[in-house]
């Protein structure tokens, strides 16, 4: 083949090349807009529950049972005892720092959930102190907060520990505290179960969650029309050649 027919040739290897890149650039794109419609929907859900009044607790993990997703939905209970319970604390962080979730089981009055593990607040970790515990303790405190779904970890997540848990795991942390027959949902408390104790945060749900979905899928889609750009001018270029 002379020098000219390859100049002249079509660039099968350039057009194969970028019509992959081209399909994953779209694919990414369209991957953010899917995205995009999940995080309005959470958005909306949590918008609606700051709003919602609480419901009995027994109730709506009565409706778990059957199946109904019940996830953000905003309940209160009365806990007997919750002050001093037992605890497990849960790695995590909040506003950038450090620190403990602390867990306690408290009962349900539900048919099915003898218990459900609260989220009683975040400590920062240059706190030391701890709420003072009695599990004979049967003081009432009427906890109002969010049902949420635990998250689970992935191959990173480091092990949970007797000291120090890193996963949401409910059925081990309800055996470690001795709570039969756990709900599989967590209530992330709103109010103050420690009200004496201010180092003990209530903190259910972010203040802020970000949503730049729409800003991702138009940077990939920006991206396809850069890479079909250079592509037309490449072809231009090489039939004037």
């Amino acid at each position: 083949m002379t020098t000219e027919a390859r100049r002249g040739g079509f660039p099968v290897g350039l057009t194969i090349a970028t019509a992959i890149a081209l399909a994953i650039l779209l694919a990414l794109g369209t991957w953010q807009l899917q995205r995009l419609q999940w995080k309005q929907h959470l958005l909306a859900q949590i918008a609606a529950l700051q709003a919602a009044p609480a419901q009995p607790l027994g109730s709506a993990l009565d409706r778990v049972a059957k199946g109904v997703d019940a996830d953000f939905t905003r309940v209160k209970v009365t806990c007997p005892g919750i002050a001093t319970a037992p605890y497990v604390e849960l790695y995590s962080l909040r506003d950038g720092q450090a620190g403990s979730r602390l867990i306690s089981a408290c009962p349900t009055g539900s048919a099915r959930y003898q218990t459900i593990l609260v989220d009683r607040g975040f400590v920062i970790d240059t706190v030391s102190a701890r709420p003072p515990v009695d599990a004979a303790g049967t003081a009432p405190v009427e906890v109002t907060g969010v049902l949420r779904v635990p998250e689970h970890g992935n191959s990173f997540t480091p092990p949970n520990t007797p000291t120090r848990w890193y996963t949401r795991d409910a059925p081990a942390m309800a055996a470690a505290l001795k709570a039969p027959a756990p709900a599989p949902l967590f209530l992330m408390a709103e109010t103050a179960t420690n009200p004496e104790w201010k180092a003990l945060i209530p903190a259910p749900i972010p203040a802020e969650i970000p949503n730049r979905h729409l800003e991702y899928a138009l940077t990939w889609y920006g991206l396809a029309a850069a890479l079909l750009g250079v592509y037309a001018a490449m072809l231009l270029r090489k039939r004037k050649s």
